[in-house]
C-alpha cells in the first residue's frame, strides 16, 4: 500500500552547554493511509521528539533537523514555515499530551475550535461557530452549545481532550498526530478517548501517529507499532506479531513489564487474620463544597458518608473516576484538608479532635506520596534539604543523625548518598517519585496514603516503583491506603479494596474477590475499561463500550 507519511533518516540534534545531544537519530517508518501506528517507548526515548520533528515543532530553535518527511510525496522538512503553516492544522492535526497548557486559557472554547475554520477552510465566524458545535456533539460533548463559551479550566480532563480531538479533527486531516493522548486520564475516560479515536478513524479514514508508553493501549487500538529506545527506532512489526514474537531485546524487556492478568491479584492476603483493633477506622465521613455564590450557591458532597478500616500491614485500595472523591479522602484522613463532619480514628486516637500541638506530633506517624512529585518538591530545594525538613520540624535529632537519616531514606528506595545533593529537574519522573516515597518514609510513619503515585509512569518505572512501595511494606510493617483510577495497579499492590463513585462507596471486598466476581455495574465497568494486555484479548470493542456505558449508567441512576 501506497505511503502517506514517509520518513527517512530523521535525525534531531540540539547544542548545549554540555556539548550536542541527539533525542532523534536515523529514525525511518512509515504510516500507511488509514492506518493507526503506535509509537512506543519509555520517557526519553525520543518518540515525541520524533512526532513533533514531523512538523517542525521542536521545542528549541536551536535545534536542527536532517532527514527527509514525505506526507503524499511532498517533503516537509525542506517546507517553508509560511507552508508549514497550511498544513499544520489542515492537512496534519495535532493532539498534544497536555490540554490544558495546548489551550490558551484567556479564549474561550468557541474561539479557539473557530480559528482552524476561519483560516484553514475560509467560513466566516457564524458557519464556523455552527461547525464548531457540530464538532463537540461528534466527540460526545454534552450542551456543546454552551461548553462554546466556556474556558479551557472549566472543563474535565476528559472533555479538554475531546476538545482538542474536536479542534485536531475540525479540517478534516489525513494524517492526525496524537502525543500521550490519554496518559494520567481516569481508565473509563481514557476507553472512550481511544473509542471515539478509532471511529474517526474508520469514519474519515483518517491515519493517527499514537504515541504511548501504554501496551495495553496499543492492543487495545493500532495495527502496527513502532518500538523505540535512546532515540533509535529498534522494532516495527504488526501488532499482533509484537506481541507474540518481539525480536529486540529492548521490546522483550517492555513486554516482560505488563501487569499480571486484572483476575489473578499478587497480594492476595486474603487469610491473613484480622487485627485486635484496625489502625486507622473512618465512620461516615462527609466533606461538602459549596460552588457558586449567592442564590446560585450550591452545595456539593464532594465525600458523602463513606466508612472503612485498614489493618496495620495491609494496602486498601481507594478505586474509581476523577471526580470519585477517592483523593478527597485521602487528603481528609489526614487533616490536609478539613471534613464536615465524621469521624477518623488512629490506631484509637481521634485524629479530627486532636489540637494543633497534638496533630503536628500525629504527622510523624501519618505520611503522604502526591501523584505529582515535581509539583510537590520545592523546585529550589536539593533534594536532601527537602528530605531533611520534616526531620527538622518533628524530630529532636542532630545535624549529623539527620543527615544520616536522608542518606538512609534515599538507599532504601535504590537511590544514593550523593543525589541529596542534586535538585529536583535533575531526576526522572520514576526518581522523582522515589523521592516522594523516600520523603514520605524519612520520618518512619505507620500510615502511608499514595495518591496516585504511578498513574503517569512508564511501565517499566511504574513496575519499579510497585515492586519497590510491595518490598517496603514488608520490610518496614507499613500500612498503605493506595489511592488509584486503574484497576490492574490494584491487582499489583492491594489486599482489600473499595470503589468510589460521587463520593460514595459503591464496592468493597478483598481484592480477588472484587476483581474476579465484582457485584456492581460500575465496577464491572471500570473492569472493561482497563486496556488488555494482549490484542488477542477475548473482549471485543463494541462489547467493552456496552460494560462501561452501562456501569456508568448505573452509577449515575444510584446516585
Amino acid at each position: 500500500m501506497t505511503e502517506l507519511l514517509r520518513i527517512e533518516g530523521l535525525r534531531v540534534e540540539i547544542p548545549t552547554s554540555r556539548g550536542l545531544v541527539v533525542p532523534v537519530d536515523d529514525v525511518s517508518l512509515d504510516i500507511r493511509p488509514g492506518e493507526m501506528l503506535g509509537l512506543v517507548g519509555e520517557s526519553g526515548s525520543g518518540k515525541s521528539m520524533t512526532a513533533m520533528s514531523i512538523l517542525r515543532m521542536l521545542p528549541t530553535p536551536s535545534a536542527t533537523v536532517s532527514g527527509r518527511v514525505l506526507l503524499e510525496g511532498e517533503d516537509l522538512a525542506a517546507a517553508s514555515e509560511r507552508r508549514l503553516r497550511q498544513v499544520r492544522g489542515g492537512r496534519v492535526g495535532t493532539i498534544f499530551q497536555e490540554p490544558l497548557t495546548a489551550l490558551n486559557p484567556v479564549f474561550t472554547i468557541g474561539d479557539q475550535l473557530t480559528e482552524p475554520l476561519r483560516r484553514h477552510k475560509g467560513m466566516g465566524r457564524k458557519e464556523a461557530w455552527r461547525r464548531g458545535v457540530e464538532l463537540l456533539d461528534m466527540v460526545g460533548i454534552r450542551r456543546a452549545d454552551r461548553i462554546m463559551t466556556d474556558y479551557p479550566f472549566q472543563l474535565s480532563g476528559g472533555m479538554r481532550q475531546r476538545v482538542m480531538i474536536a479542534m485536531a479533527m475540525s479540517c478534516e486531516p489525513t494524517l492526525l498526530i496524537a502525543d500521550e493522548p490519554t496518559t494520567a486520564l481516569d481508565v473509563t475516560t481514557q476507553a472512550q478517548i481511544l473509542d471515539l479515536m478509532v471511529g474517526l478513524q474508520e469514519d474519515h479514514g483518517t491515519a493517527i501517529l499514537l504515541i504511548t508508553h501504554d501496551l495495553g493501549v496499543v492492543a487495545q487500538s493500532c495495527q502496527r507499532v513502532a518500538v523505540m529506545h535512546q532515540g533509535s527506532l529498534v522494532e516495527t512489526a504488526e501488532v499482533a506479531e509484537l506481541f507474540e514474537n518481539p525480536q529486540a531485546e529492548y521490546t522483550k524487556r517492555l513486554l516482560s513489564f505488563r501487569p499480571p492478568a486484572i483476575t489473578e491479584p499478587v497480594r492476595a492476603r486474603i487469610e491473613a487474620a484480622p487485627a485486635a483493633q484496625p489502625l486507622l477506622e473512618v465512620t461516615d465521613l462527609v466533606k461538602h463544597y459549596t460552588r457558586g455564590r449567592g442564590r446560585r450557591a450550591e452545595t456539593v458532597a464532594a465525600i458523602d458518608g463513606v466508612s472503612f478500616s485498614v489493618d496495620a500491614g495491609r494496602t486498601l485500595a481507594i478505586v474509581g473516576e476523577s471526580g470519585s472523591g477517592k483523593s478527597t479522602t485521602g487528603r481528609a484522613v489526614l487533616r490536609l484538608i478539613e471534613p464536615t463532619s465524621g469521624a477518623v480514628r488512629f490506631d484509637g486516637r481521634d485524629v479530627l479532635g486532636m489540637n494543633p500541638d497534638e496533630l503536628r506530633r500525629w504527622r510523624s506517624d501519618a505520611q503522604i506520596i502526591f501523584q505529582d512529585t515535581y509539583a510537590s518538591l520545592d523546585p529550589r530545594w536539593k533534594v536532601g534539604d527537602s528530605l531533611d525538613e520534616p526531620l527538622r520540624r518533628h524530630t529532636r535529632l542532630s545535624a549529623s543523625e539527620r543527615r544520616d537519616r536522608v542518606v538512609e531514606s534515599l538507599e532504601l528506595v535504590g537511590l544514593q548518598a550523593d543525589h541529596a545533593g542534586r535538585f529536583p529537574h535533575e531526576f526522572s519522573g520514576g526518581q522523582r517519585q522515589r523521592i516522594g516515597i523516600a520523603r514520605a518514609l524519612v520520618l518512619r510513619p505507620r500510615l502511608v496514603v499514595a495518591d496516585e503515585p504511578v498513574s503517569a509512569l512508564d511501565v517499566s518505572v511504574q513496575a519499579q516503583v510497585l515492586g519497590l512501595m510491595r518490598e517496603l511494606q514488608d520490610t518496614l510493617g507499613l500500612t498503605y491506603l493506595f489511592i488509584t483510577h486503574d484497576l490492574s495497579v490494584v491487582a499489583e499492590i492491594a489486599d482489600d479494596v473499595q470503589v468510589m463513585h460521587l463520593g460514595r462507596i459503591v464496592e468493597r471486598g478483598p481484592v480477588a474477590d472484587v476483581l474476579r466476581e465484582p457485584q456492581h455495574p460500575y465496577t464491572r465497568a471500570l473492569l472493561a475499561a482497563v486496556p488488555p494486555s494482549d490484542p488477542q484479548s477475548a473482549w471485543t470493542r463494541e462489547h467493552r463500550r456496552e460494560v462501561i456505558a452501562e456501569g456508568l449508567a448505573a452509577a449515575e441512576a444510584s446516585a
